[in-house]
């Protein structure tokens, strides 16, 4: 925890973007907590934004005291805390006794432009920015002709943009001297498959190549004449299944939003054969573990239907990030704001580790949790 402390205290300048206490180790009272830098009568302080169920409460703290209240938090209730700032991100995770695991990564230096807003009561900035006009986003109705918002589609406009500083987070694992490759798996109408593209290629200039993969011929037509249209010439669009799909031996990201129940376990086995430095998923429609879940001891819950089926999903998802870990991966479980704005927000975000995957143990935690719910998952029978 001191090392945690003393980390973030060289981040907390003007330079901080931001930073996110969470997933809390209750499930009742504060869940999140953002920290940003603000400049109060010419003095710097630091913003503390308490989500607490229905709630958001706001209160300034001087740095010392900030300190104080973060330390508190992650000793108390707090896993995992996010540190963003021009120069560096951080991402801790702390245990029950109080070790944080730390991980820095340094980012190129920003021209001032792009320094931390420090107004007291600043406008939410996107990566995607109001008022200016972007090509995909008129024809897919989210944009007018003069860069404005459609005020109904607003939501989806800031959830392109969530989606897109997830990508954010990833991007110091690659280099703008290589060529990257991505697969989007189950891209349906491909919102987020355009969004990817320009924000990649226009924006940060990287030379990357997309291929939308879906099994609607209609939706995939649609697609590729929007890619022509916009002069994207490295993205293409397939029909196409996820687990028959053998087209490239080499791929540097995986993308699976709301694939279909074990559809996501294909495409993750597929990501992990390619050896892929990323992996993005959001997992759909879980039917399989629900059918086999069962235990004496956790009979009183999963005797309600409405429960089984959630935890039958939570575990399942739990399985998946297990097994990426098992096979070298850094794993992330965030919340991701659903586009169809249904309950299935869970982002599966996973790096792969610079280091070697450890030896598979005779007998992982996985594999201990899995029999005492008398499951066995498709992920984990790929990786037989």
């Amino acid at each position: 925890m001191e090392k945690l402390l003393e980390v973030l205290d060289r981040l907390m300048t003007e330079q901080l973007y931001q930073m996110i206490i969470s997933s809390p180790r209750t499930r009742e009272g504060i869940f999140k907590i953002k920290i940003r830098p603000v400049l109060v009568k010419d003095k710097l302080m630091f913003q503390e934004t308490v989500y607490k169920e229905a709630k958001v409460l706001h209160e300034n703290y001087e740095k010392a005291d900030m300190l104080k209240r973060i330390a508190n938090y992650m000793e108390q209730n707090f896993k995992q805390i996010e540190a963003d700032s021009t120069q560096q991100k951080v991402i801790a995770l702390v245990s029950k006794k109080g070790k944080a695991t730390i991980k820095q990564l340094y980012k190129a230096p920003l021209d001032e432009g792009k320094l931390p807003d420090l107004s007291h009561n600043r406008v939410k900035k996107y990566i995607l920015e109001e008022e200016k006009p972007v090509p995909f986003l008129i024809d897919l109705g989210v944009q007018t002709r003069e860069g404005k918002i459609v005020r109904t589609r607003y939501d989806k406009f800031k959830q392109i943009n969530r989606y897109l500083e997830f990508v954010e987070d990833i991007l110091p694992v690659f280099s703008k001297e290589e060529s990257i490759h991505i697969i989007d798996f189950g891209c349906g109408k491909s919102y987020l498959t355009f969004a990817l593209y320009y924000y990649l290629h226009e924006l940060k200039q990287y030379d990357v190549s997309i291929t939308g993969l879906d099994l609607k011929k209609d939706v995939i037509d649609q697609c590729n004449i929007l890619s022509k249209k916009y002069g994207y010439d490295k993205l293409h669009f397939f029909k196409g299944d996820i687990a028959k799909f053998k087209e490239t031996q080499s791929v540097d990201m995986v993308v699976t939003l709301h694939a279909c129940d074990t559809a996501t376990d294909y495409a993750l086995k597929k990501a992990v054969d390619w050896n892929a430095k990323v992996i993005f998923s959001v997992p759909c429609c879980q039917h399989e573990v629900n059918k086999q879940i069962k235990n004496e001891i956790l009979d009183p819950a999963l005797k309600y239907g409405l429960i089984k089926e959630r935890m039958a999903a939570l575990v399942t998802d739990a399985v998946r990030a297990g097994l990426l870990e098992e096979m070298g991966y850094e794993t992330q479980v965030l919340e991701f704001i659903d586009m169809e704005h249904t309950p299935k927000n869970i982002l599966i975000r996973a790096v792969k580790k610079e280091k070697e995957a450890p030896p598979k143990k005779e007998e992982s935690e996985i594999r201990r949790m899995t029999d005492f719910l008398q499951i066995e998952t498709t992920l984990q029978k790929l990786f037989k």
